[in-house]
């Protein structure tokens, strides 16, 4: 069996895609955010990426929170919008970390959960992710999770399974800009 390392940003964005893989790969998650501000929160998503591992028995790989490693990355472009080149850096610098993983520890294939975000475009996510697979020589799996009644499927289970779900993307400037209902 193949050995797949998914890069995971929460658990409501990757439930339903490691239910389709866990019986199909040999299937590892990798949690590696410090984008997500304040921490407190980090540890949130954290600990409900653990729990859906955990009730499926599926292996989990957490990072450390370099949140002031990922801020000098994106330093500069604090203002930009949601999906502007901020979110483009900030995709790269943490799937840079997945794929460097993956390929030292010997997966076959790598992927990421972030297209399955309402406002996460598999268009822009998925090339940057294959330039970094092509630089480490890895397979991507190349995947639009929106797609196929996935985020259907994946509210549903967030809903039945009591998951916790975030109102903001991750960041501090995702905080900070988002729109609150009224």
């Amino acid at each position: 069996m193949e050995k797949f390392l998914l890069h995971t940003c929460c658990a409501p964005c990757s439930i339903a895609i490691i239910e389709e893989l866990k019986d199909k790969f040999d299937l590892t998650v990798f949690f590696y955010n410090p984008n997500i501000f304040p921490e407190d929160e980090y540890i949130k998503r954290k600990d409900e990426v653990v729990k859906v591992c955990l009730s499926w028995d599926v292996k989990m790989v957490d990072k450390d929170y370099e949140h002031e490693k990922w801020r000098q990355e994106v330093k500069g472009l604090e203002t930009e919008p949601e999906m502007g080149d901020r979110c483009h850096v900030c995709f790269k610098f943490r799937l840079a970390e997945a794929v460097r993983y993956a390929a030292e520890n010997k997966f076959d294939i790598f992927g990421t959960s972030l297209t399955s975000g309402r406002n996460k475009k598999a268009l822009i996510i998925n090339p940057i992710a294959q330039f970094l697979a092509d630089q480490f020589e890895i397979k991507f799996y190349d995947e639009d999770w929106k797609k196929g009644g996935r985020q259907e499927r994946g509210r549903k289970m967030v809903t039945e399974q009591g998951i916790y779900r975030q109102n903001y993307c991750g960041c501090e400037f995702s905080l900070r800009d988002r729109i609150i209902p009224s």
